[in-house]
């Protein structure tokens, strides 16, 4: 396993991040690991509290921008998700979702809609940012304070007040029995 160094061009400027996993350029300098998975797709998590602007591009933040720009060069996808956010892939994982997806039995077709028929590719600009369609900001209800969420392969994209809500009544829920043996 090696830690390197690889470097991409953005815009105007070169963006260097560090990863663990398959070397693609042997002559990368020897680094701290970041979050990178054994398949060579980076690990995000953590939440941001982001503004959209008036036009509903989002900014990605610079944590996330270079791993993405590494893995898929700043290309990406946004779908919908029943549970009221969007879900945001690097192209890569979206695809290999996309065929399994595309391969449900008629039985599924509603859901396949859900998930294809909404989803949308996407290019981080030069600044970094990613537009998000008027149709997939109204279908989740995404106005100016959203909320991105790392769920180790993708992202989720909340409108901040609904996640804070969604978070509240799953506390007041309590733990699921699924998750009964599970401690920190």
């Amino acid at each position: 396993m090696t830690v390197n160094i690889a470097s991409t061009k953005v815009g105007n400027s070169v963006k260097k991040c560090r990863f663990v996993g398959r070397n693609p350029d042997p002559g990368a300098r020897q680094q701290r690991p970041t979050e990178f998975s054994k398949l060579g797709i980076y690990v995000f998590q953590g939440a941001s509290a982001i503004n959209l602007d008036a036009k509903g591009r989002m900014s990605i933040p610079a944590k996330h921008r270079d791993a993405l720009t590494l893995q898929c060069e700043g290309r990406v996808t946004l779908t919908k998700h029943p549970q009221g956010c969007l879900l945001f892939f690097p192209r890569p994982v979206w695809e290999e979702h996309r065929k399994q997806i595309a391969a449900w039995p008629m039985s599924a077709r509603s859901w396949q809609r859900i998930f294809l028929g909404n989803a949308v590719d996407v290019e981080l600009d030069s600044a970094g940012r990613i537009l998000i369609s008027p149709e997939l900001r109204a279908a989740v209800g995404l106005e100016k304070e959203v909320m991105m969420l790392g769920m180790g392969s993708h992202f989720e994209i909340w409108n901040a007040a609904k996640l804070a809500e969604d978070e509240a009544a799953a506390v007041a829920g309590g733990m699921p029995d699924v998750l009964s043996n599970f401690s920190f």
